[in-house]
């Protein structure tokens, strides 16, 4: 054996055939940011033994276990459809789509933005992916933001915002006369869903969530409760909604509930589905057709398809932007801005963030903006004026 083979201690214990094996290593600190220790305590290792943990504190039970998957089931709509997305392209590409890591996710964000979306778009899309990973696996968004700015600045097109366009009354009127012209159970229940959405100025999930029980028709007045939106998390709120000659919200909606409560139907969602029979469709045909995530709520795409229906069917033409269930929302805020309603009373009615720039800029600011030509103050050009000078 040489000096140098000596001069070398293997920590090492015997075993029965007589070699050499190196011992487990020494337990290790378990320590982190959050670690807080009081006087007089060691620092805890992994084979502390004042803590034992057993499979009964790692393993939560059956009925958590399906309550955590119905609550993932059951997201935004919007996060489900970014989710389905992603996962499809990963799989086209032979990536995991959770957790994904960060180069999957830099490598979709630039997928996104070779399809020349806008930069809302990708930007919502990708924070609505990175937030459905698990806790503590998310990636890392750094190199994605990095290359959606160069985007940014190549691509002046992508910044462009496509709004709604705003189906104020002198739209929605006709529309509602449109669908109910024929008298039929369907165009009841269109008529009330966009008088509804109009001057409830909800978001189209908002519509189509509503239930019954939740839902107050007086006289003049429509009362709405809601545990929470978009805006108030955890914070019911009872809305009033008055009634006036145009919109006819309380005969519109009253109507429509009459109806189904003759079906005896009293309870759950307000807006359902109605079959080609005029009656409203039963669970057993809503799962048979498909409608399993849902139930008997309708999806909000379904507002969505039934606005552009009647838009058309009314004759009526836009100004070049689309026409969606948002245009309800943007009509209701666009009618109050055009009549003088106060910053603080559009953030009420919509249900948007004290000091939210959204409703004025977005819906009042381009109506007014429209409507202004300086030009008008120059005498219009006449030739035969001219002349006879």
């Amino acid at each position: 054996m040489s000096l140098r083979d000596q001069d070398e201690i293997v920590d090492a214990e015997l075993v029965e055939d007589g070699r050499l094996v190196r011992a487990a290593p020494a337990a290790r600190p378990l320590v982190n940011e959050h670690t807080v220790l009081m006087p007089g305590e060691e620092i805890p290792t992994s084979d502390d033994p004042r803590t034992t943990y057993t499979e009964r504190d790692l393993y939560v039970s059956e009925e958590t276990a399906q309550a955590l998957k119905e609550a993932e089931e059951e997201g935004s709509p919007q996060r489900r459809t970014a989710m389905r997305l992603f996962e499809a392209w990963c799989a086209e590409q032979g990536r995991v789509a959770k957790p994904c890591t960060t180069a999957t996710y830099t490598e979709y964000g630039r997928h996104l933005m070779a399809r020349q979306l806008k930069v809302t778009t990708i930007r919502h899309y990708m924070s609505l992916i990175r937030t459905s990973m698990p806790p503590g696996k998310k990636p890392d968004n750094s190199l994605f933001l990095l290359l959606l700015t160069q985007y940014r600045k190549k691509n002046k097109r992508a910044l462009r915002r496509k709004e709604a366009f705003p189906i104020t009354l002198p739209y929605l009127v006709p529309m509602m006369e449109k669908a109910e012209a024929d008298d039929r159970p369907i165009g009841w229940r269109d008529s009330a869903m966009f008088a509804f959405g109009y001057r409830f100025l909800g978001r189209s999930i908002e519509d189509v969530d509503l239930d019954l029980e939740d839902v107050t028709i007086l006289d003049d007045r429509v009362l709405v409760w809601l545990a929470e939106d978009k805006t108030h998390k955890g914070e019911e709120q009872t809305l009033v909604l008055h009634d006036r000659p145009d919109l006819n919200l309380v005969f519109r909606l009253r109507r429509w509930v009459r109806y189904l409560a003759e079906q005896g139907i009293t309870t759950g969602p307000v807006f359902r589905e109605v079959l080609r029979s005029g009656k409203v469709a039963s669970a057993e045909t809503r799962e048979r057709r498909g409608a399993t995530k849902r139930g008997a709520y309708l999806r909000p795409q379904t507002v969505n398809e039934r606005v552009k229906l009647w838009f058309g069917a009314a004759g009526l033409k836009t100004d070049g932007r689309p026409v969606s269930s948002h245009s309800l929302r943007a009509g209701g805020a666009t009618d109050l801005g055009m009549n003088g309603a106060t910053d603080e009373e559009l953030e009420e009615a919509g249900r948007w963030k004290k000091g939210s720039r959204i409703p004025r800029e977005r819906y009042v600011r381009p109506a007014k903006d429209a409507s202004k030509d300086p030009f008008r103050k120059i005498p219009v050009h006449s030739p035969e004026a001219q002349t006879s000078k």
